[in-house]
């Protein structure tokens, strides 16, 4: 084990955890996390006391079984109304895009616009339990919209405009929404992208919308300005701690999108745990993490106002005029919070970019990662360019819990190549097939006790009978995440990628992320996707690269050294892109499906994809396969 970072002497007087952990009698992370899931009720009671939260039931756990966990009987509260701050001339959102100009808002400002669309949404009817969605881009309209729909004790959800309207039909039809806002275009580096045709079909796919509000971006719209036309009081309805505050989609890369509904007190505490505890925003802090609308990264993005922190919100192309842009983007803005996502980092390393030379990044303190396994190089690569005082945090979670569950602090150093382990309040380990837990080898990331994140339920799902199927089914009264991961003695972890995509050659189960962490060192291969063919045990490596018989002999020997001779492939075929969803990842298991002979639209819906095209060299691979 190689510790690139290791808390510093005054960590218990200078961070958020630090101070947590040192009010609440723990010397140690081990001894706060054991706690923790220990004693659920009182971690949780500590997390809403340390922040102010105002949740004044009781109990913390009316039940514990799962799936029906009762979290905090009798609180009633509103997520909404803990997003404003005390000081309302402080800065509350910085946003750039491609689109417009830069654009500020102060917590002042902020509070006025949200009570504009509130008063707007009330004159349209919106009330308790009404559904508003929105086809916007990361802007501040958004955040207001949201805020504001949140305060009426209505249901939000989101869908960003590069969406095909098939694939935002699929996903806010399921929950037969009152109010879409929708912007009619954006701009995309130089280019407008028109979306008035999109816009139409949706429209059209959603009987049950009553009020289109159209955004001006880049056009003439005025329907927000309408919207925000009259003030009024900012209240907010006070709502039980399970009552529905968005609903999350899973990819819909297969079928429809799982409709996930998360609660106002779930993702209130899970968030100021996180971002506070994990991230050690607070007042005065800044977040940038770019993100699209439809990943639960802007979910987490703009919970960093519940700390008091700004946040940094972009839209447009993130690589454009170049890769460098979102570290110049950071020497502008300053955050104090940086997340970045493990192929921009390992892009970044292969193209040579300096960022710590080129750029003035010394106001960020800490590096979050989220969104497929970082390699160990990746780690000697953001400590060479932000230096060895940075806090590297290397978590994973997922929509399903809108949370992380596996995470760092700056109470755990920094191990190369691993994340730091069960992050607090979440008892997760990795159980075998038979349900035993395993320590050192992979197995199912599952979590035996509830989390207050953990869904409400699925959208129209009587009995919650598809919810049971999605989590519970393997391991009754056990979540499976639907990851692999390894544990380590020392309880540091390594998440290899999902379960549903994990190799089994000859028994031994390997992990996608490790084939993809050696095979894109490669320089000349740019990315890459694998699939294991069960039937004839055959292992398929696809790479977008300009394969001849010499590349394709030192991919052989580079995984054989690297890893091991049962990670050769069988077959190395070159293709001109990987498919991948919106939020970036990688479609194994509907590629497998592919090759299995099944028809691509029943396996991949093509407007949920980053390039609809991709999928189309699987399917001439798979036919002359055939």
């Amino acid at each position: 084990m190689t510790v690139l970072w290791s808390p510093p002497p005054d960590v218990r007087t200078t961070t958020e955890i630090g101070r947590f952990a040192e009010r609440y009698g723990f010397d140690s992370f081990e001894a706060l996390q054991r706690w923790s899931v220990d004693d659920l009720e009182g971690f949780w009671r500590a997390v809403a006391e340390f922040y102010d939260l105002g949740l004044d039931a009781a109990r913390v756990l009316g039940r514990r079984e799962m799936p029906g966990a009762e979290w905090f009987p009798g609180a009633r509260l509103n997520y909404a109304e803990h997003m404003f701050g005390d000081d309302p001339n402080a800065v509350a959102v910085v946003a750039r895009s491609n689109t417009r100009g830069p654009i500020e808002l102060t917590f002042g400002e902020l509070r006025d616009q949200v009570a504009r669309a509130r008063a707007g949404l009330q004159r349209l009817g919106v009330g308790r339990g009404d559904r508003v969605v929105a086809y916007l881009p990361n802007i501040p309209e958004t955040l207001v919209a949201f805020l504001a729909t949140a305060s009426l004790g209505a249901i939000w959800a989101s869908v960003s405009p590069e969406f095909g309207a098939r694939s935002v039909i699929d996903r806010l039809a399921q929950i037969e929404p009152k109010v879409l806002l929708v912007v009619n275009g954006y701009t995309f580096r130089q280019t407008r992208i028109d979306r008035w045709a999109e816009v139409a079909a949706i429209t059209a796919g959603l009987p049950t919308v009553e009020h289109v509000i159209e955004v001006a971006y880049g056009d003439d719209a005025d329907g927000w300005s309408d919207l925000l036309r009259e003030t009024g009081p900012l209240k907010f309805e006070l709502v039980p701690f399970d009552h529905p505050l968005y609903v999350l989609f899973s990819s819909g890369t297969t079928g429809l999108p799982k409709a996930i509904v998360h609660g106002h007190g779930g993702i209130l505490v899970e968030h100021v745990k996180n971002l506070g505890l994990g991230w050690d925003l607070k007042p005065s802090g800044r977040l940038l993490w770019f993100t699209t609308t439809a990943w639960m990264m802007w979910n987490a993005l703009v919970s960093a106002l519940l700390l008091r922190s700004s946040i940094v919100m972009l839209d447009g192309d993130p690589a454009w005029p170049d890769l460098a842009q979102q570290w110049r983007l950071a020497e502008e803005t300053r955050p104090t919070v940086m997340g970045v996502s493990p192929a921009f980092l390992m892009a970044c390393r292969k193209e040579g970019l300096q960022p710590g030379r080129d750029f003035d990044l010394s106001s960020i303190r800490v590096v979050p990662i989220a969104g497929s396994p970082l390699p160990p190089e990746g780690y000697d690569y953001l400590y060479e360019q932000l230096g060895p005082d940075m806090l590297l945090v290397n978590g994973s979670g997922g929509t399903d819990v809108c949370s992380a569950i596996v995470s760092g602090s700056a109470l755990t150093p920094v191990v190369r190549g691993e994340m730091a382990g069960r992050w607090l309040g979440v008892d997760a380990t990795a159980f075998d097939i038979d349900g035993r837990e395993v320590v050192g080898e992979l197995g199912e990331l599952v979590i035996r006790r509830p989390m207050p994140s953990m869904p409400v339920g699925f959208w129209n799902d009587p009995g919650d009978e598809r919810y049971r199927e999605a989590y519970f089914d393997t391991y009754p009264g056990v979540w499976r995440q639907g990851d692999w991961v390894r544990f380590s003695q020392e309880g540091t972890c390594i998440v290899a990628g999902r379960s549903d995509a994990t190799l089994n050659r000859g028994g031994v189960r390997l992990g996608t992320g490790e084939f993809y962490a050696v095979i894109e060192e490669l320089p000349e291969v740019q990315d890459s996707l694998v699939v294991h063919l069960e039937d004839r045990d055959e292992l398929v490596l696809f790479v977008v690269a300009d394969l001849d018989d010499e590349l394709r002999a030192r991919i052989e020997a580079t995984l054989r050294s690297q890893l091991s001779p049962r990670h050769v492939p069988d077959t190395i075929a070159a293709v001109p892109a990987i498919p991948r969803t919106l939020t970036g990842k990688k479609l194994e298991a509907p590629v497998k499906r592919i090759l299995r002979g099944e028809p691509a639209e029943a396996v991949a819906s093509r407007g949920a994809l980053a390039d609809p095209e991709a999928v189309d060299a699987f399917v001439r691979f798979a036919a002359e396969r055939a």
